[in-house]
């Protein structure tokens, strides 16, 4: 069995619902964030904390684990620079507890869900793997811990892993059955598509003289089900025995900026947005554009999700909404 943590938040939930195709899982979640109505119901589902050495240890005796996919991480990058300790707390703590269960029961193969974060404020426009790593907050810090972490854990107990630098996940499945739904929202592509159903008065654009050719930030989207299914090719590989150790950023390698994803929202709905213009956030980065070269050539993963089809997938959740 493969076991997922944080499998019924956003990005745990939709990678469940692709791996329940072929694995046998099970799902842990203290549901703080993530919602036990998007967890599969062919999975098994236990309500506990991944720093929780008892439940740990219930999941893996009860259990017979092979991999571990860790999604349980705090995600977001203002509240991490308030309130640092819960932070450091699970994402870092709480994740050394999982892997010391993890040396125990002797399950030697996980996949962690890292991020762009900790490249910071990069100085190219394309990042690659090899990029210099610098992350600017708690958040990316956290999440950088982890990443040596697990090189370290590779040398001493022969720990097997691949770490996903993603970039900006969006959308929603197929079957509209699970969807983006954070408390408080963050993400842009819901929050537009949230203000165009009514739901919120304006949207607001943070920045418009950033070096970019219309002046707003430039990010990389992912389709959530594109992510989800990289994250399969990784743990088949580490089942498979054809690698032992990587990194890769998960990435359309296209960048749409802040502007035209209203542009594309508006046009997918048929509604016009009302918007507001407001200063930059600090630290917010100009570009963040991933290459995806290294996993299309070791993997053979390539994002099939356009941007448009990345927003009506959304918007056709957000309408179907019912939790």
């Amino acid at each position: 069995m493969i076991l997922v943590v944080g499998g019924a938040g956003y990005i745990g939930s939709h990678l469940v619902k692709e791996l329940i195709k072929t694995k046998e899982v099970v799902v842990l979640d203290n549901l703080s964030t993530g919602h036990r109505l998007s967890v599969d119901k062919r999975a098994v589902f236990v309500e506990g904390d991944l720093g929780n050495l008892e439940v740990l240890e219930e999941v893996f005796t009860k259990y017979s684990i092979e991999a571990v996919m860790h999604f349980a991480a705090y995600s977001l990058v203002g509240e991490s620079v308030t309130v640092p300790l819960k932070y450091y707390q699970n994402n870092v703590a709480s994740t050394l507890t999982l892997l010391e269960a993890m040396v125990k029961h002797n399950v030697k193969k996980f996949i962690f869900s890292s991020t762009a974060a900790t490249y910071g404020i990069p100085s190219v426009e394309v990042i690659t793997e090899d990029t210099k790593t610098n992350p600017i907050n708690p958040y990316g810090h956290s999440k950088l811990m982890i990443e040596q972490i697990l090189s370290d854990f590779a040398d001493a107990y022969g720990l097997k892993y691949v770490t996903f630098r993603y970039f900006n996940a969006a959308g929603a499945h197929e079957t509209a059955e699970v969807g983006e739904k954070h408390n408080p929202e963050t993400h842009l592509i819901p929050l537009v598509l949230q203000h165009l159903l009514g739901r919120r008065e304006q949207v607001a654009i943070f920045g418009t003289d950033y070096n970019t050719p219309d002046g707003t930030c430039i990010r990389d989207y992912i389709h959530v089900t594109d992510l989800a299914n990289a994250h399969i090719l990784g743990l088949e590989a580490l089942l498979e025995g054809k690698v032992s150790t990587a990194t890769y950023n998960l990435g359309n390698s296209l960048g749409f900026s802040v502007k035209e994803i209203i542009e594309t929202c508006e046009k997918v709905t048929g509604i016009k947005a009302n918007i507001v213009l407001s200063d930059r956030r600090e630290g917010d980065p100009a570009q963040l554009v991933a290459s995806a070269e290294k996993i299309f050539n070791e993997l053979g993963w390539k994002a099939k999700y356009q941007l448009e089809e990345i927003i009506q997938s959304a918007l056709n959740w957000h309408k179907s909404e019912s939790f």
